[in-house]
């Protein structure tokens, strides 16, 4: 098919504008965590999740329904802005007879089953980018998976085969899948603007690895998978294609480019950018952290780690969320060690307390400030970690630590698989206005009052958040003790009591964040200055 001269125009300006925005954001999106049962503390299954740009906030449980024969499901594009954006149907596909429980939200990320999905936005390949002909989306993706599949696998079989079916029309992404037994990376991408569905060619290029039971992975907005071993089902699920699309795309030369590499080819990582400051520097810490013996890890080989690693010692989901809520501090690329942020006085050089590692980027531009992107940013929609468990009942086992805005300045709320409702005003994420009734503001003002006097606020937010967190923690084996004793003579009672008890501490989480709002507000305002004798 010949292209016209003023289409093949608008095709490459296309593309290049792909290629710009999708390199630039996939460098600061999301981070996802994920442990195998083996590497976590307590067996878990691990996945976690930091939403790192407005997306919808808005926490909403979808019942299990039936279906009819013949009946069709709607296919929708950019459903993860719905809380500020028309959403629009873009097709539709045949629906199952019965679709499961599953948690709506931005990126939709657990169904009734334990199926429990985190994810990170990559930088793929322009050579990849879709046509208009391609309709699924990623998180119309992962609605059809928590609709449809009662294990990890299954997930990714369903996306595959629906995208491959389809067209994958996103840009390339990365989820962290998983059930109470395995957890698995999958990303996946587009074949190129030309592919239609009469072409009788697969839509969609897409693999899966699953990390070990012993092993932690990170994906911090790169593509994490190497070699590729389709004959080993045990620890891949990879599309049939995908060696033929490479090399019909021309991304690929098996005569000079040597043996296949997923993340060379698909995922573009020899593409450095900003890399070194917004990508590498997420895992970079995590695998110091976590397995300093296993590797010599330096910000510059950050690209190469290996696709996952074995611990030091066991992992906590504590240990994930303060992984979440750290900003380098003590290490060569602390942010607030920046030279900019140091003034002298007559006692010599002194840190401003403004220093913060949260430097949005008119800050940076202002001082000059060299910034390392930080796990926690002050963007964040949302965040969760999460449990999967396969020794007790999918109702009570499967739990999201869920938090709003910034993890660093939040607190996590447990969230069971098995409740039925959550606070109202959780399922509310109005943020184009200030909006009391929204929970996300209680979260967002506090974090976005500490930034701005951080040396301050930050030391008084602590002492005030950190009690309540390890509160909720403490409280966690109790709860799901009770739950279980209910859940032996009456499943439903379980759930009822599981589910007052999120509804009841989601408000009062967000009351004692109202409160430590007005603490903050009245110790950071900037009238402190001309009170006499001020310490300020």
């Amino acid at each position: 098919m010949k292209l016209s001269k003023t289409l093949l125009v608008s095709t490459i300006v296309l593309a290049f504008l792909f290629l710009v925005v999708s390199l630039s954001l996939a460098d600061d999106s999301c981070t996802s965590i994920i442990l195998g049962k083996k590497a976590s503390a307590d067996g878990s299954v691990i996945t976690s999740h930091t939403c790192d740009s407005w997306y919808d906030a808005s926490l909403i449980i979808i019942p299990a329904a039936d279906h009819e024969p013949g009946e069709m499901a709607p296919v929708y594009f950019d459903k993860l802005h719905a809380d500020y954006k028309e959403v629009k149907k873009i097709g539709e596909i045949p629906e199952v007879p019965h679709t499961y429980k599953y948690f709506w939200i931005g990126y939709p990320f657990a169904n009734e089953h334990q199926v429990i999905i985190g994810e990170d936005t990559l930088g793929g390949h322009p050579d990849t980018r879709p046509g208009p002909d391609a309709i699924m989306w990623i998180e119309q993706l992962q609605i059809f998976a928590l609709q449809r599949a009662k294990t990890a696998r299954e997930a990714i079989k369903v996306m595959g085969e629906l995208a491959e079916k389809y067209g994958y029309g996103d840009g390339a992404e990365s989820l962290t899948v998983t059930d109470p037994n395995e957890a698995w990376v999958f990303e996946i991408f587009g074949v190129g603007p030309l592919w239609t569905p009469e072409s009788g060619k697969p839509g969609a290029a897409w693999c899966a690895q699953r990390v070990p039971d012993e092993h932690f992975s990170v994906a911090p907005n790169m593509s994490r998978i190497g070699k590729v071993d389709p004959n080993d089902t045990e620890n891949f699920l990879v599309c049939d294609n995908y060696l033929e699309t490479a090399i019909e795309l021309g991304i690929y030369d098996p005569a000079s480019d040597g043996p296949f590499s997923w993340r060379n080819t698909y995922g573009y990582v020899w593409y450095r950018g900003r890399s070194k400051e917004t990508r590498w520097p997420r895992i970079f810490w995590v695998y110091n952290k976590w397995a300093p013996s296993a590797g010599n890890w330096t910000l510059e080989t950050a690209a190469d780690y290996p696709f996952s690693v074995k611990p030091d010692k066991l992992i906590s989901v504590q240990d994930v969320y303060t992984i979440f809520s750290e900003n380098y501090v003590g290490s060569p690329i602390d942010n607030t060690e920046d030279p900019n942020y140091y003034v002298h006085t007559k006692d010599g050089w002194v840190k401003s307390p403004l220093a913060t590692p949260q430097v949005y980027k008119e800050l940076r531009d202002l001082l000059d400030i060299q910034w390392y992107r930080p796990i926690p940013v002050w963007r964040n929609s949302y965040h969760f970690v999460s449990q999967a468990r396969d020794w007790l009942p999918n109702e009570i086992g499967g739990v999201l630590w869920f938090g709003l805005d910034n993890p660093e300045n939040s607190v996590i709320v447990p969230v069971w698989v098995g409740i039925n409702e959550v606070a109202p005003s959780w399922a509310i994420a109005d943020r184009t206005k200030v909006n009391r009734d929204s929970a996300w503001w209680a979260f967002g003002l506090v974090d976005d009052c500490v930034n701005h006097y951080y040396g301050v606020l930050k030391p008084m937010l602590d002492n005030m958040r950190v009690p309540l967190q390890e509160e909720l923690f403490a409280e966690q084996d109790s709860i799901e003790q009770e739950a279980l004793k209910l859940y032996k003579d009456s499943p439903e009672d379980a759930q009822k009591f599981l589910t007052e008890y999120t509804v009841s501490t989601m408000e009062q989480v967000e009351k004692a964040y109202w409160e430590i709002l007005d603490v903050l507000l009245y110790e950071g305002h900037n009238n402190w200055r001309s009170y006499p004798g001020s310490r300020r």
